[in-house]
């Protein structure tokens, strides 16, 4: 069978099915696995078909999430898995780093664990700001305008003052990653800062819980291969190709 042939097949299939694993497609098309998977990768590049681990889905299973739940309701998901990202992450601080500490409830976890009075840290995030003060840690909070729902710092003026600075690490908070749209958040002002503090650092950590994965928001901040990943989980192969993962479950 030829290539395209082939490739017009995988889309009927899983068209028809929503959902296919590679396995059945080896059977369907008698060929091989690697076959299967390498059609997979290219008719996802062209978003024809969804790669999901271990299979396609259809595009019309594709949803974007277009708004977040707020800060009180993520900080009771996951605890243990963003409590367990967050002590790694810490542990990654030395003492001559300048560290920029993102809003959200993993990066907010991160805190407990961090004691090194040494580096300097900035943040977007209200309740991250106090806590570093807290401890008597070398801080800046950004200025900007209030977004309530996540206590977080946004908007032009909150990116300008970023741009005023250089980070040796950064460590972000994400409500999706996906091989198609990389890492991504509901809202375009959030967006504008997370890339612009990526853009902005020598070395950028994005801290997600399993279930960020295979998921996308409406706007992307970052490609995958951008920042290195720390998960609590082992993710497909497929990701750790397109980048740099640590898991937590494996420390």
């Amino acid at each position: 069978m030829l290539t395209e042939e082939r490739r017009a097949k995988i889309i009927d299939i899983v068209n028809e099915k929503k959902a296919v694993s590679v396995n059945e497609l080896v059977d369907l098309l008698d060929s091989s696995a690697a076959t299967i998977r390498r059609d997979i990768t290219a008719l996802s590049k062209t978003r024809q078909v969804v790669k999901v681990f271990g299979g396609a889905t259809s595009t019309a299973n594709l949803s974007v999430l277009t708004e977040e739940a707020a800060v009180g309701t993520k900080a009771a998901q996951n605890v243990k898995e963003k409590d367990s990202i967050a002590h790694h992450a810490a542990s990654l601080i030395e003492d001559e780093d300048f560290v920029y500490i993102d809003a959200g409830t993993t990066t907010l976890s991160m805190i407990d664990y961090m004691d090194n009075t040494k580096a300097k840290y900035i943040t977007n995030g209200v309740v991250h700001a106090k806590k570093l003060m807290d401890k008597g840690l070398d801080t800046i909070m950004i200025g900007g305008r209030l977004k309530a729902s996540t206590e977080a710092v946004v908007g032009p003026d909150c990116t300008e003052f970023i741009r005023k600075y250089h980070f040796s690490k950064a460590f972000m908070g994400t409500n999706g990653i996906s091989l198609q749209a990389g890492f991504t958040t509901p809202d375009s002002d959030e967006a504008m800062i997370k890339t612009e503090a990526i853009k902005h650092s020598y070395k950028a950590y994005v801290l997600a819980d399993h279930t960020k994965f295979d998921q996308i928001s409406s706007v992307t901040f970052a490609d995958i291969s951008d920042c290195t990943i720390i998960t609590d989980a082992t993710v497909s192969k497929e990701y750790g190709n397109a980048g740099f993962i640590i898991s937590t479950e494996h420390i």
